[in-house]
C-alpha cells in the first residue's frame, strides 16, 4: 500500500497537468450520458417486479379495470347553496368537458391514446340518476346532462346527488360545499401532464370557487418533476454557502474553488456512470448528489486544512502537499473504504432503488477519494507561485491563536478534566434516546413530501376538510370454493339436498325420488375424477342434459328440473350473488365506517342495494340486499341496462366469484392504510364469511405500505450489517479491536441521539429519514478514523497521552471542526426547498455533522482519558501534575 501511495503522490505532483486532463476527460466522458437520463417515481418500482404484493396489485388492476385517479376538487363556501348553484355547476360541467379532451398520442403505441379515461370519469354530467319510473321499472338518466340555468335546476341536481349513497360523500361532500371530479388515467405517468393542463384551464375560470387538484399519482409524478427544479435552486445555494465558508477559512479564492470542483466531478462521474449503465433516476437516486457533495467536500477540506496549517515559504507547496498526503493518505483511504462499505451494504435491502442508491454512493465515495488524492495535489502544483504569498496559518494569524483555536483549547480541557461527568451525561442522553426511539412511528405519505404551502398539499388539506376520504384502497375478495377439492362429506350433503329437492316433485311425478337416486348413483360412479365443486356440478348438469335427450316426456320433465337444480347450485357457488355474502360485506362496510377508519366505501353491495331500492318502492328502508339469489341476480341484470354497464365490472368479476371493495381513506398516510388492513383482517378472523374467501389488497396506497415495510426491515438489516462491516474494517485497518470499537462510539451515539430526538418530537420515520441514517455511517466514522489515526501517530512520537492530547486539538481538531462547520452550515439553504425530503436532508445532514464532530472531539478523548492504560498499554500515567510544553494546551493530568 505504501508503494501505491508513493506512486500516486509522485504522479499527481510531477505530472500535474496530465493528472488534471485525464480526470477531466473522465468527467466529460461520463457526463455525456446525462442527456439519456430517465426519471422514475413509480412507487411500484420500489418493489422487485416479482414481489407478491406488486404482482397481485397489477393482476387486480387488470381483473377489475382499475385505474390510478387524479382528483379535481371544486369548493364554494361563500354561496348559501354551496357548489349547487348555477354558476359553480356550470364551471364543474366545463371542467368535466375539458377533462374529456386530455388525451394524447401514446408514444409506445401510436394506435392508442394516453390520458384520461372518459368512460370511467366520475362527474355530475357523467354519472347516472337511478330512479323508479314505476313499480318494478327503473329509469337511468344522466344526473346533469347540461349545466343548470336556474337555482331550482341546481337544487334538483343536488337532490338527485344526495339520493344516491354511492355519490353522496364521494362525488359531493355531505355539506354540499364541495364536488370532486374523479379522472381515471390510462397510466399514472400521465398524471402530471393532466395536472398541468387542469391548472391552466382553472386559471381561465373566474368566480368565487376554489379549485384543487390532488391524488397520489399527481404527488408522485410531481415529485419526479420538481425534485430536479428544487435541486437546481437549492444545490447552488448550498454550494455557494460552502464556498463562502471555505473562503472564510482559507482566504484564497483559487483554493476555495477546489472542494467545489472535487464535489462536482464526483457527482458528474458517478451519476453519469449510473445513467450510462442504464439505471433510472428515482427519488432515491436524486439524493446521490447531496450525499456525494458532502462527503467529497469533507475529503478535500481535510487535505486543504492540513495544507493551510503546515504550509510555509521555507517548505514550499510541493514538500508541504507531499507531507500532508503522506499522513492523510491512509486515514482518508480507511474512511472512504468504511463509508463505501456502509453504503454498498444497502444492496442487501429488498428495494431495487435503494440498492442502486447504496452501490453508486459507495462507488462515488471511492471516486471522491481518488479525485481528492490525485486532483487536489495536481491543482495545487499548477497554481502560480505568487498565489502562495501571504498564505498559510502562520502568515494569516500572525502567530496568534484564532477564535477556533481558543474554542478547541477549551474543548480539550473540558474533555480531559471532566471525562467522567461527560460520559455520565452521555449515558443519560443514551437512555433518553432509547426511550425516544421506542416512540418512533413508521409512516410515509408522498403528499406530505410537499411543503404546506404547495398547491398539491393545500389541495389535500382542503378536500380532506370536506370529504371523509379521497385516497382509494382496494380490498380484493376471491372465492376459494372452485379451487378446493370436493370432499366426500360435501358430496353427501349435496346428495341430501338433491334428494330433498326430488321429493318436492312427487306431486308431478311420483317416481321422482327413485329416478333421483338412480341418477346420483350413476353420477357418483362415473369413471372420470371429479376434483372441485365446479367440475362436479358441471358434470351433473351435463349428465342431466344427456339423460333428458333420451328420456320419455315424464322423465324429460324430471331431468329438466334436475338440470335447473344443478344450475341453481352452480349459481349459489358464486359468492357475490349470494345474499348472505353481500350482507356480510355490508356489515364490514358499516363496522369499518363506525370505527372512523374510512370515509366512504363502495362494493357490489351498494350497487345491488340501490337497484333493489328503486325496484321496490324508492324508499330509504329498501336500500338493502334482496333476500333471495334471484333478487340479487335481477339487480345485477337491471344495472347492466344503464348507460354505464361497464361500471359493474369494477366491483365484481363476470363470473361473480371475485369482488372489489373500494375504501376511500381520509389520508394517504401509511399508518391509516395499515390500520384499515389490520381492521379488515381481524374482522374476517372474528366473523368468518359465509363463503370461503381469500382477501388481499391493491392500489397505490397499499403499495406504499408494502415497500415501506420492506424498506424499514431491509434498512434495519442493512444498517446492522453495515455496522458490523465498518467495525470489522476499522478493527482490521488499525489491527486492533479496541480502537475499532472506539471508532464506533460517535456513530452509535449519533444514530441514537438523532433517532431518539425524531421519536420524541413525533417526526415520522419515512424514507428520507431512513436513508439519512446511513449517512451517519460515513460521516461519524470519517471523523473517528481520522481522530484515531492521528492520535496513534502522535502518540507513537510522544509516548504519553497527556502530551498527545494537546496536539490532537491542533491541526487534526481544526480539520474536523472546519468540516463540521462547512457542511452543517453549508446545507442549511436547502431548507428553502418546497420538498420536505430536501428540508429533512438539510436538517439531518447538519445535525449528523454537528453531532459527529462534537462526539469525536469531546467523547472520544474522554473515553481515552479514562481508559488510557487499556488503549496505550505502554503509557505510564503519573500521579502528579506533569509539565506540558508551552505550545500545548495547558491540561492537568488526572488518573
Amino acid at each position: 500500500m505504501n508503494k501505491i501511495k508513493q506512486m500516486a503522490i509522485s504522479f499527481a505532483t510531477k505530472r500535474s497537468w496530465a493528472t488534471i486532463v485525464l480526470l477531466m476527460m473522465l468527467a466529460i466522458f461520463t457526463g455525456a450520458f446525462f442527456p439519456n437520463v430517465v426519471i422514475d417515481t413509480d412507487p411500484e418500482h420500489m418493489l422487485p417486479a416479482d414481489e407478491s404484493s406488486r404482482v397481485f396489485h397489477n393482476e387486480a388492476k387488470a381483473k377489475f379495470a382499475l385505474s390510478e385517479i387524479v382528483v379535481l376538487g371544486i369548493i364554494n363556501e361563500e354561496s348559501p347553496h354551496g357548489v349547487f348553484n348555477p354558476d359553480t355547476l356550470g364551471r364543474v360541467y366545463e371542467l368535466a368537458e375539458f377533462a374529456k379532451t386530455l388525451r394524447w398520442d401514446n408514444p409506445d403505441d401510436p394506435s392508442k391514446k394516453s390520458g384520461v379515461i372518459e368512460v370511467d370519469m366520475v362527474a355530475p354530467s357523467m354519472v347516472e340518476h337511478i330512479n323508479q319510473e314505476e313499480p318494478g321499472v327503473i329509469s337511468f338518466d344522466w344526473l346533469m346532462p347540461r349545466p343548470p340555468r336556474t337555482q331550482a335546476q341546481a337544487d334538483t341536481v343536488r337532490a338527485k346527488t344526495f339520493a344516491n349513497p354511492m355519490l353522496s360523500g364521494r362525488m359531493a361532500s355531505e355539506d354540499g360545499n364541495a364536488i370532486c371530479i374523479y379522472l381515471p388515467l390510462t397510466d399514472k405517468y400521465q398524471s402530471y401532464k393532466v395536472y398541468s393542463a387542469l391548472q391552466g384551464k382553472i386559471e381561465e375560470l373566474g368566480g368565487s370557487d376554489e379549485f384543487y387538484v390532488t391524488g397520489l399519482p399527481v404527488a408522485q409524478d410531481a415529485i419526479g418533476i420538481e425534485m430536479f427544479t428544487e435541486m437546481i435552486i437549492a444545490s447552488p445555494l448550498a454550494m455557494g454557502t460552502i464556498f463562502l465558508l471555505l473562503y472564510f477559512f482559507f482566504r484564497k479564492l483559487s483554493l476555495t474553488f477546489l472542494p467545489m470542483i472535487i464535489a462536482t466531478l464526483s457527482v458528474v462521474i458517478t451519476m453519469g456512470s449510473m445513467i450510462g449503465l442504464g439505471y433510472e433516476i428515482h427519488i432515491m437516486s436524486s439524493m446521490i448528489p447531496v450525499f456525494l457533495m458532502s462527503i467529497a467536500v469533507v475529503d478535500s477540506i481535510h487535505i486543504l486544512s492540513e495544507f493551510f496549517d503546515l504550509y510555509s515559504p521555507e517548505k514550499g507547496r510541493k514538500q508541504t502537499i507531499i507531507e500532508v498526503l503522506n499522513f492523510l493518505f491512509m486515514p482518508m483511504l480507511y474512511t472512504s473504504l468504511t463509508s463505501a462499505a456502509g453504503f454498498i451494504s444497502l444492496a442487501l435491502t429488498p428495494i431495487p432503488p435503494v440498492q442502486v442508491f447504496g452501490v453508486f454512493v459507495g462507488l462515488g465515495i471511492m471516486v471522491a477519494w481518488l479525485l481528492t488524492i490525485m486532483f487536489v495535489p495536481a491543482y495545487i502544483m499548477v497554481l502560480p507561485a505568487s498565489f502562495f504569498n501571504n498564505f498559510g496559518l502562520a502568515k494569516q494569524s500572525g502567530g496568534e491563536k484564532t477564535f477556533l483555536d481558543r474554542i478547541l483549547e477549551k474543548t480539550g480541557r473540558v474533555s480531559y478534566r471532566y471525562a467522567k461527568p461527560l460520559l455520565g451525561l452521555l449515558m443519560i442522553l443514551l437512555v433518553l434516546s432509547v426511550w425516544g426511539i421506542s416512540k418512533i412511528q413508521i409512516n410515509d405519505n408522498p403528499v406530505k413530501w410537499f411543503a404546506p404551502s404547495h398547491p398539491i398539499r393545500m389541495a389535500d388539506t382542503a378536500l380532506t376538510k370536506h370529504f371523509e376520504g379521497t385516497y382509494p384502497a382496494y380490498l380484493i375478495l376471491e372465492s376459494k370454493k372452485n379451487k378446493i377439492s370436493y370432499s366426500e362429506s360435501e358430496k353427501r350433503k349435496f346428495s341430501e339436498r338433491f334428494m330433498t329437492f326430488a321429493e318436492t316433485l312427487i306431486a308431478e311425478s311420483p317416481h321422482a325420488p327413485q329416478l333421483a337416486a338412480l341418477f346420483m348413483n350413476e353420477l357418483n360412479h362415473m369413471p372420470d375424477s371429479i376434483d372441485t365443486r365446479k367440475s362436479f356440478l358441471d358434470r351433473a348438469a351435463g349428465l342431466a342434459g344427456r339423460k333428458a335427450e333420451k328420456a320419455s316426456d315424464e322423465d324429460f320433465y324430471l331431468y329438466d328440473e334436475f338440470s335447473s337444480f344443478f344450475n341453481l347450485e352452480k349459481e349459489m357457488q358464486k359468492p357475490f350473488k349470494n345474499p348472505e355474502m353481500l350482507k356480510y360485506l355490508a356489515g364490514l362496510q358499516k363496522e369499518i365506517k363506525a370505527a372512523g377508519l374510512v370515509g366512504k366505501s363502495i362494493a357490489p353491495t351498494d350497487l345491488v342495494s340501490k337497484i333493489n331500492q328503486e325496484l321496490t318502492d324508492g324508499k330509504d328502508a329498501s336500500y338493502k340486499v334482496p333476500e333471495k339469489l334471484q333478487g340479487v341476480a335481477e339487480c345485477y341484470m337491471q344495472f347492466q341496462q344503464s348507460h354505464r354497464p361497464h361500471d359493474l365490472w369494477h366491483y365484481v368479476t363476470p363470473d361473480y366469484t371475485g369482488a372489489c371493495v373500494v375504501f376511500q381513506l381520509s389520508s394517504g398516510d401509511n399508518m391509516v392504510m395499515e390500520a384499515v388492513e389490520t381492521f379488515v383482517h381481524n374482522y374476517f378472523e372474528q366473523n368468518p364469511p359465509p363463503c370461503n374467501l381469500s382477501h388481499n389488497w391493491a392500489g397505490l396506497t397499499y403499495i406504499n405500505v408494502a415497500w415501506q415495510n420492506q424498506m424499514v426491515e431491509g434498512m434495519l438489516r442493512s444498517f446492522l450489517g453495515s455496522f458490523v462491516i465498518v467495525l470489522l474494517l476499522a478493527a482490521f485497518l488499525f489491527r486492533s479491536v479496541k480502537w475499532g470499537m472506539l471508532c464506533m462510539v460517535p456513530l452509535t451515539m449519533t444514530i441514537a441521539l438523532i433517532y431518539g430526538f425524531i421519536g420524541l418530537i413525533g417526526k415520522d420515520y419515512d424514507m428520507p429519514v431512513a436513508v439519512l441514517g446511513v449517512l451517519t455511517l460515513g460521516m461519524s466514522v470519517d471523523f473517528a478514523i481520522h481522530f484515531v489515526e492521528r492520535c496513534r501517530n502522535i502518540y507513537s512520537k510522544t509516548g504519553s497521552w497527556s502530551e498527545t492530547l494537546p496536539q490532537m486539538y491542533g491541526a487534526p481538531a481544526r480539520a474536523i471542526s472546519r468540516n463540521v462547520l462547512v457542511i452543517s452550515i453549508g446545507f442549511l439553504p436547502m431548507l428553502i426547498s418546497a420538498l420536505i425530503p430536501y428540508r429533512t436532508t438539510s436538517i439531518l445532514l447538519s445535525s449528523i455533522m454537528m453531532l459527529s464532530g462534537i462526539l469525536t472531539l469531546v467523547v472520544m478523548p474522554a473515553i481515552i482519558t479514562l481508559a488510557s492504560k487499556w488503549f496505550f498499554v505502554s503509557e505510564k500515567v503519573s500521579t502528579s501534575k506533569k509539565k506540558i510544553p508551552a505550545t500545548a494546551i495547558p491540561l492537568e493530568v488526572h488518573r
